[in-house]
């Protein structure tokens, strides 16, 4: 792709998240994010309706035709995801995740790896009873990628509402973790069910747990390390612009080094973020400065947000829809709730007999488990299988669902059932 096309493409895309933003903003008046997914939608649908009733237009494909030009997997783990989630930590408080260090680590890591187990055999008995039987393992894949929440469209949500803190603090914090633990069980499952170019191929309960510790725990490490090098760098200068850029710098370089490395980018960058956004804000950055690094990184996170819900939602022109495969994905939106479910609610009835948990925390955590951009990116980018079809379908219904219909409501789910603080 050249470099007039590329930036045609990057017009189009911010022009139409602009030109959204403000439609939804003047008449939707809808989240931002979910006013995105849902212009994005109709205008989806209508370009669909409008290539049935005069196919001689060609709109369907002509959009087909630029999607397919975006690699929505490399664009987002490889580009926008780094920078989202760097925006994300380095708004969250590092004593409200140390308090909860228990809750928000094991739902970040048993959580994910229950629903992903429970989803995966409930999704292998819907595909076996609605006539379009897919093997355990492919639905084992399909659990992993969608089980962690996306943590660009929960945060994205948690701005908007109101929310007891500890409930927040807990929401947004496993988000933040579980995206990166999701990535890694999902490259796991894949690269042993699959295999393929993009995943490699493992065997064994060492080379699986040889994998696990050197991406999450390697990826900590790296995070660690250069955002420790980027916060010494910071206290030893005071010029607002230039400490902007060591924060860019820092996000850039320590996720492409996680990807060379084989480490957990997502998280490398997520631990460098609540490092610079704690110690960094507090005890590097003159006020000024901390304003500047404030608006520009809340600035690029609105594009980002925008750019990618607009995507998601123009990425329904390239799923196919059969009668078998709309059953199966529509009973995937259920049978991920449950999963939901159980894998919070294991967790924090364990941890509730030596913690106060807030009153329907295992409720609002499982209607505000949001997924996201993450979940499509990963079934993207499954080699060219039979089912790869079925799993981007059912995928995409459960991350629209998730999106629009939880998103929407999750506000009022938490007023009915959660006491004010």
């Amino acid at each position: 792709m050249s470099h007039a096309s590329l930036f045609d493409i990057a017009a189009t895309v911010i022009g139409l998240a602009a030109l959204f933003g403000y439609a939804n903003f003047r008449w939707l008046k809808l989240p931002p994010t979910i006013g995105l997914v849902v212009i994005a939608l109709f205008t989806s649908v209508s370009i669909l309706l409008a290539d049935v009733v005069v196919p001689s237009l060609g709109l369907g494909n002509t959009v087909r035709s630029v999607l397919g030009r975006i690699d929505f997997h490399e664009a987002l783990m490889k580009g926008m995801l780094s920078f989202l989630l760097f925006a994300g930590a380095l708004h969250i408080d590092l004593k409200d995740l140390a308090e909860r260090r228990w809750a928000i680590g094991t739902l970040a890591t048993v959580g994910v790896l229950l629903s992903t187990v429970i989803l995966g055999y409930l999704f292998h008995g819907a595909s076996i009873a609605l006539g379009q039987p897919l093997e355990l393992g492919l639905c084992l894949v399909f659990a992993a990628l969608i089980s962690p929440t996306d943590p660009v469209a929960v945060l994205g949500i948690l701005r908007t509402i109101g929310i007891p803190h500890s409930l927040k603090a807990k929401i947004a914090g496993e988000s933040l973790f579980n995206d990166g633990v999701g990535v890694v069980v999902f490259t796991i499952i894949a690269a042993t069910v699959i295999g393929g170019e993009r995943h490699g191929e493992i065997s064994g309960v060492i080379d699986i747990s040889a994998l696990f510790l050197r991406e999450a725990v390697g990826g900590g490490l790296l995070g660690l390390g250069l955002g420790y090098v980027a916060f010494v760098a910071l206290r030893s200068i005071n010029e607002h612009n230039l400490e902007v850029m060591i924060t860019l710098a820092t996000v850039m370089i320590t996720y492409s080094l996680a990807l060379a490395l084989s480490l957990s980018g997502p998280i490398a960058v997520v631990i460098a973020g609540l490092l610079i956004g704690n110690h960094g804000t507090r005890l590097a950055m003159s006020p000024t400065t901390r304003e500047h690094v404030t608006r520009f990184w809340a600035l690029l996170d609105e594009i980002l947000n925008a750019a990618l819900f607009l995507l998601i939602g123009f990425e329904v022109m390239a799923i196919s829809f059969d009668g078998s495969t709309l059953y199966l994905s529509l009973a995937a939106i259920p049978l991920a709730l449950v999963a939901r479910l159980v894998s919070v609610a294991i967790p924090i009835r364990l941890l509730a007999t030596r913690r106060r948990f807030t009153r329907g925390a295992i409720r609002v955590l499982t209607w505000g488990g949001l997924r996201g951009g993450i979940s499509v990116a990963l079934a993207l980018s499954l080699p060219a299988i039979p089912e790869k079809g079925l799993i981007l379908a059912a995928t995409y219904a459960v991350v629209i669902f998730s999106i629009v219909v939880q998103g929407l409501t999750v506000s009022r789910v938490i007023d009915r059932i959660v006491p004010a603080e």
